[in-house]
């Protein structure tokens, strides 16, 4: 987990609207490591789905621009790669899951011809083709008496189908429709979607709620991205299916090995899939930890509020906290820190300059003058 997958630095993205121009992300940094999960929390309006959107590089222009910063992915600044690149990265190597899913599926294509598509616009099929002839000779093999004649000419044909992975041939339009359904009906599986032969052929309108979101993920995952991205991915699901939607997630994260991003403002979620968070507020980041330090030792007051905010099994109370005000307007953001006018710490410093984010204890930051910056 050492390896970084995603370094973003500098990030601003603003919307330049008739009211004036919205700050909605102004100098954000952090990293993703290789196989981790990172949370992304705070209030809505804070720039959470503004930073993913940045990340895929959809953020809709106009109004909304990237004005300054890099997204660096394995080495390489997205924010230089033309769009043609970009449509080879988003599905393949960054997927993304949303919030609601009627939203971006087509409702008059079955989920085997959306799925189907992303395969064959972002897989190479006739390696894939190649795979699925192996993995059922293998499976044949298993059945099959090892010193058999059967099984030695079994042997032959995956050494031959293994040389041919080097130089796959080429295969026609009806093979590659038929190799993209065999995949798409295995990612239906992977992702335990009841009764996918029968699922490929229905509309989403035809699915629930739970359905469509695992056909969502199913999409996002049918090329084993490095990244994956869900935005709100649950919060349209009863808690029931929320619970199916997070372990699926865990499950999927350990199997094939991507890195998740979750964005959300439940801590709930969090605390139970995250292996770090990061906390914005107002388009800025105010705190950075692994999970288990921040829960037990919040430090920006903003952190504070947001856990103080949750009702506790533990502890009997008449009244929940809570944190006064309200988000800044991000045309005319505060001086100085941003939580400073709903801060019951604030000192005189706090409106005049940001607080620099600072490292209190190893890979726990804070952006706040109470923790010794002068």
């Amino acid at each position: 987990m050492s390896q970084t997958l995603l370094a973003v630095q500098n990030l601003k993205t603003y919307f330049f609207t008739y009211g004036g121009v919205v700050k909605a992300l102004d100098g954000i940094d952090f990293e993703v490591k290789k196989g981790e999960t990172i949370g992304l929390v705070g209030e809505t309006g804070c720039g959470k789905s503004v930073t993913s959107l940045a990340i895929m590089r959809l953020v809709p222009d106009p109004p909304g621009r990237i004005v300054d910063g890099t997204i660096s992915f394995k080495g390489e600044d997205l924010l230089k790669k033309s769009e043609v690149e970009m449509r080879k990265i988003r599905g393949s190597r960054i997927a993304m899951v949303f919030q609601d899913p009627m939203t971006f599926i087509n409702p008059v294509l079955t989920i085997g011809d959306q799925i189907a598509e992303v395969i064959e616009l972002h897989q190479d099929l006739a390696l894939e083709s190649i795979r699925l002839q192996i993995e059922d000779l293998e499976s044949r093999l298993a059945s099959t008496n090892k010193d058999s004649t059967e099984a030695n000419g079994i042997r032959s044909e995956i050494e031959k189908l293994n040389r041919m992975m080097q130089s796959p041939p080429t295969i026609s339009r009806l093979q590659k429709k038929d190799v993209a359904r065999k995949r798409t009906i295995d990612v239906l599986k992977l992702v335990r979607m009841p009764y996918p032969e029968k699922v490929l052929k229905q509309y989403p309108h035809e699915l629930s709620g739970g359905m469509r979101q695992r056909a969502i993920i199913a999409m996002a995952l049918s090329c084993n991205p490095d990244l994956l991205i869900a935005d709100e991915a649950t919060t349209s699901l009863d808690v029931t299916i929320q619970a199916q939607i997070l372990f699926l997630l865990n499950d999927l994260k350990k199997r094939i090995g991507s890195s998740i991003m979750i964005i959300t403002h439940d801590l709930g979620i969090v605390a139970e899939m995250c292996d770090r968070v990061i906390v914005m507020y107002a388009g800025v980041i105010v705190e950075e930890s692994n999970t288990k330090e921040l829960f037990k030792n919040p430090l920006h007051p903003y952190t504070v509020g947001l856990l103080s905010s949750i009702p506790r099994l533990d502890q009997d109370v008449n009244r929940l906290e809570i944190i006064p005000g309200s988000v800044p307007n991000l045309i005319f953001p505060p001086a100085g820190c941003r939580f400073h006018p709903r801060c019951k710490f604030g000192m005189i410093m706090c409106k005049d300059a940001r607080p620099p984010m600072i490292e209190v204890a190893p890979g726990h930051k804070v952006a706040c003058y109470l923790y010794g910056v002068k």
